[in-house]
């Protein structure tokens, strides 16, 4: 009889895992595909193939195209990441056929960034935080109870919602910032030393989102969550 028990409790256990496991994949899937595979997608084709700019952003933008389309075919609204990537690579190509100018071509590496973290932004003053879709699947870890935690917290809990915010708002910020220090650097220092910088300050701005959202957004809400799916009650203050 205990054998049995145990025999249904692996079962069971090994059933809630792969549970888990499938809702963080589908929970990641939009964030990958719209955003991380087309980005792959660019620096594999210009890099790895030897396209030029025009060449890699025209091919890896039509993932995102056909994303964005089917979203308003399948289910009449816009998908606003798939878009916002269409976006940037739309303006990607509007700049680079502009030849000639050496300061530009590297001005216009940081303009992707600069247009996400305006548009990252502008989600936060509409109080729909575009990085929620990437944020969620890290607290919430595909756990149907967490994701059940989650959506009462935003509906209920002011002090969770200001952390969503925060998040996108810290994530905007940086990509702006970042984007602003690479187009001044690119028409105030030699060019031979913003080929490599201009790798450097975005590293510097990926870290300290990482770093201030963390302690801003991410630990606490991980706690409210955690908090909520055990049957808590987080403050709504």
């Amino acid at each position: 009889m205990r054998t049995v028990t145990r025999t249904a409790d692996t079962f069971r256990a090994r059933t809630a895992a792969a549970d888990r496991r499938r809702a963080v994949v589908q929970s990641l899937a939009p964030l990958v595909v719209d955003a991380l595979l087309p980005m792959a997608a660019y620096y594999a084709l210009r890099e790895g193939f030897g396209m030029s700019t025009f060449a890699a952003l025209a091919w890896s933008s039509v993932l995102p195209a056909l994303r964005t389309v089917w979203s308003i075919v399948r289910d009449r609204r816009l998908n606003g990441l798939a878009a916002l990537i269409l976006t940037v690579n739309v303006l990607g190509l509007l700049l680079t056929t502009v030849t000639g100018d050496v300061r530009l071509m590297l001005a216009k590496e940081s303009a992707g960034s600069g247009v996400v973290g305006v548009v990252v932004l502008a989600s936060v003053l509409a109080g729909r935080p575009l990085m929620t879709a990437g944020l969620r699947p890290w607290v919430t870890r595909g756990d149907a109870a967490k994701n059940a935690a989650w959506d009462r917290l935003v509906a209920g809990t002011a002090r969770f919602r200001r952390a969503e915010l925060a998040f996108s708002a810290v994530w905007g910020a940086s990509l702006l910032a970042e984007s602003v220090v690479r187009v001044v650097g690119a028409y105030t220092l030699p060019a031979d030393t913003m080929v490599w910088l201009g790798s450097v300050i975005m590293g510097v701005a990926v870290v300290a989102a990482i770093v201030v959202s963390g302690g801003m957004a991410v630990d606490p809400m991980e706690k409210m969550v955690a908090a909520e799916a055990a049957g808590g009650e987080p403050s709504s203050v």
